[in-house]
């Protein structure tokens, strides 16, 4: 009897080649890797027809999926590697870290909210599992930087002892780059042991995942395997000598609590397998690390073929000598570096200087289309699922809407079926809290029936998935049911209104019934009139374009003239007396207000909102910027002279209004489009005027204000502004030259001599 311990590091081609190597020397006849057993019964599926790295495995306690860790495994993984090697020659393959059953019961809810759907909990480098919260029983002592990276990053204190800073490189350098393989598990198992014999702490439950791979492989010991080959984290390695008594494991391991889980496979991404998703145990450069695994020996020439083509096809220059040029280059400075061969800091040197003719630019393309990837992986159909995935793999294929992780474009017509069901469906996922899709703003005419998306696959939408799949097996039904549970726990209109647009978006007709009979009850009985105000721009836009998606609109009409006359009535007593943050937020409120009036395009409405908006612009109790904004609106609608605008602005800008109030009046008329105000004269008068009688501490003081009010405009609009009052400050000095003319005394001496000669000069007027 043998036990091989092969201490690996993670997502590292060079370790999975090492270790097939090695595995094809001993010819085990056991293979026990670390990973959680709980998932054994999916193992199989690693050679089915279907399954492509990446993938991940997924486990998560029945009665709460958003708890669920994740595995992930690349191609290039070397546990990915030994689970193959050992199913193909049909050998006992086993999982033999702390089952999350266990790990799981033992977690306090509180302690595990961090652990949220989409999210990817940070992990030690040298382990798969997601790391645990620190516990919060114990008060430990405060451990040094040192003794942190020791325990979290024991690679990088390796590297940092080579005299690297970068553990990447020294990775690489070591072990992407070795030639012979042999000795290597040797070596990280001596490393591993000097380093653990100086650490302070262990990580939380690593005595009991170590004590349960301890006692997995006693049990395959006590089985008769005779070549026991086990592949764990290399920090694990040194603890799993089984010389010692099984006593102590077994006393660690006692009474340990247990809950139900569940585990499957998911597809995966190279950007999850990135230190920049929060992954720790990831790499940095996933691609990188693929394209070593798939052309070792051409690594350099086909890197430099891969990047050519990518600029090509951004429609940048990359001609077949410049790769030839770039290779040539990175092998000059891997010769001079004194390595076997270049690395990737090699190539993206040769790359920028050659490729990118120095250029930073294009590297951060290749960066995240090449180091990094987009590969999406996939599992076989047979792998377990939820029926509603089930079902929104089938929506997908019969909609044409293929997952994928990098983002596109989608275009909908919504008068063509296929678009319009596809609306419905991602409509319906943004109800279940998976936002496959982003809606787009779209302008024009188009608006009206064109929806533009912007769409991108995340790995952790399963997750979701199985969290929403309470609700139904359905994608409709279980988004109709979640849209009624939001609504009866909803209290706010505000709120329901959203729910009430995005269930007639999603066509959720039984939906829209239970959540308009919602609306109804709670308007009934609502007493903030921002609320109200708020509430009405969902329903407009059902209003308004419910034909276009063959919707009900009878229905939201009542409700819509139930709110707007309770505006009516409470809009001015609410308007009283507001502070600043009050009144920013009111003037929201009344913008929500006119914007749903355009799209309804009701004119019965129109003069009782325009007479509210005049009871507010005559009101002094009203905050200034409510009442600028009141003025904006009714200059934008046509319905205040320009005689009376310039009378306000100089009642407003008087010397009598506090100069704060002014601003803010000021603020509130500036709000909006630029050119509206450009051709009112009257107002940029009454405004330099106003500048120009503040004094000195008042004009520093208030000039942070205006600079606010003009803040809003876009660049050609404050050139045409500046370009106003330049005007105006030519135009004054000729006024006042005329009006000193004008009151000047006339010598008429003077005059009766000069008359005589402009009449000679100009003719009499006789002929």
């Amino acid at each position: 009897m043998s036990v091989h311990v092969f201490g690996i590091r993670h997502h590292g081609p060079g370790c999975a080649r090492s270790l097939l190597a090695a595995l094809e020397a001993l010819r085990p006849d056991a293979i026990l890797v670390e990973g959680p057993p709980d998932a054994e019964d999916v193992l199989p599926l690693v050679l089915a027809e279907g399954m492509q790295p990446p993938v991940s495995l997924l486990i998560y306690p029945a009665q709460s999926p958003s708890r669920a860790v994740f595995y992930p495994f690349a191609e290039f993984s070397p546990e990915w590697q030994a689970i193959r090697y050992g199913l193909k020659r049909k050998l006992p393959v086993r999982f033999m870290d702390l089952p999350q059953c266990h790990r799981m019961a033992m977690e306090e809810p509180e302690n595990t909210e961090g652990l949220l759907v989409g999210e990817i909990p940070s992990t030690p480098p040298m382990d798969t599992e997601p790391a645990e919260p620190a516990a919060e029983e114990t008060a430990e002592p405060a451990e040094s930087p040192e003794d942190a990276q020791l325990r979290d990053d024991p690679l990088g204190m390796l590297a940092l002892a080579a005299g690297y800073n970068d553990r990447e490189l020294w990775w690489e350098h070591q072990i992407e780059q070795r030639q012979d393989p042999s000795g290597l598990f040797e070596g990280i198992m001596e490393a591993m042991t000097a380093l653990r014999a100086t650490a302070v702490s262990p990580r939380r439950y690593e005595s009991e995942r170590e004590a349960h791979m301890r006692t997995t492989i006693r049990a395959a010991v006590k089985e008769g395997f005779e070549r026991i080959a086990v592949v764990c984290g290399a920090w694990h390695a040194p603890a799993l000598d089984i010389s010692g008594p099984a006593a102590a494991d077994k006393q660690t391991l006692k009474s340990l609590p247990k809950t139900s889980v569940v585990a499957t496979w998911i597809p995966w991404t190279y950007s999850r397998l990135a230190y920049r998703s929060g992954y720790g145990a990831g790499v940095t450069s996933p691609g990188w690390y693929h394209h070593l695994w798939t052309s070792r020996r051409q690594a350099a020439v086909t890197w430099a073929a891969l990047a050519a083509r990518l600029l090509r096809e951004e429609d940048l220059d990359a001609s077949s000598a410049s790769v030839i040029e770039t290779v040539r280059l990175a092998d000059a400075l891997a010769a001079m570096r004194d390595l076997p061969m270049p690395g990737l800091t090699e190539l993206n040197e040769a790359v920028q200087t050659v490729l990118c003719f120095g250029d930073p630019a294009p590297m951060r393309l290749i960066r995240q289309r090449l180091e990094i990837g987009d590969r999406l992986g996939a599992v076989p159909a047979e792998a377990p699922t939820v029926p509603l995935q089930r079902d929104l793999e089938a929506q997908q294929k019969r909609l044409r809407l293929k997952p994928a992780t990098e983002i596109k474009v989608l275009d909908l017509d919504l008068r063509k079926e296929n678009d319009l069901a596809r609306s419905h469906l991602l409509h319906r996922l943004r109800l279940l809290d998976i936002p496959w899709g982003d809606p787009q703003h779209v302008s024009g005419k188009s608006g009206t029936f064109h929806e533009i998306w912007q769409l991108q696959w995340q790995v952790e939408f399963a997750v979701s998935l199985v969290e929403a799949s309470v609700w139904g097996s359905t994608v409709d039904g279980a988004s109709a049911a979640s849209v009624r549970n939001r609504a009866d726990q909803l209290e706010h209109l505000p709120g329901l209104t959203a729910l009430l647009d995005g269930a007639i978006l999603a066509d959720l007709s039984g939906a829209v019934e239970h959540v308009l009979i919602r609306l109804q009850n709670q308007a009934a009985v609502a007493a903030d009139v921002r609320h109200l105000m708020d509430a009405l721009p969902p329903l407009a836009r059902v209003a308004r374009y419910g034909d276009v998606r063959k919707t009900r609109t009878d229905q939201v009409l009542p409700v819509i003239d139930g709110l707007f006359e309770r505006i009516l009535v409470g809009l001015p007593a609410a308007c009283a007396s507001l502070d600043d943050e009050a009144a920013a937020n009111m003037v929201d409120s009344i913008g929500s207000v006119q914007h749903s009036l355009s799209l309804l395009d009701d004119e019965p409405k129109r003069e009782p909102w325009q007479a509210v908006l005049r009871t507010l612009l005559d009101s002094d109790t009203t905050h200034g910027l409510v009442r600028g904004w009141a003025c904006r609106l009714l200059l934008e609608q046509r319905v205040l002279p320009e005689e009376e605008l310039h009378r306000r602005a100089r009642l407003a800008l008087s010397p009598a209004v506090p100069a704060v109030q002014a601003a803010a009046w000021l603020e509130g008329l500036l709000r909006g489009s630029g050119l509206v105000l450009l051709h009112e004269d009257g107002l940029w008068t009454a405004l330099d005027q106003w500048l120009s009688d503040l004094n000195p501490e008042l004009f520093i003081e208030m000039l942070p204000l205006v600079r606010r009010a003009f803040s809003g405009f876009k660049p050609p609009e404050r050139r045409a502004m500046a370009e106003k009052v330049k005007q105006l400050g030519k135009a004054a000095p000729r006024h006042a030259a005329v009006a000193e003319v004008s009151t000047a005394s006339i010598n008429r001496h003077r005059a009766d001599r000069v008359i005589p000669i402009l009449v000679h000069s100009l003719g009499d007027g006789s002929n």
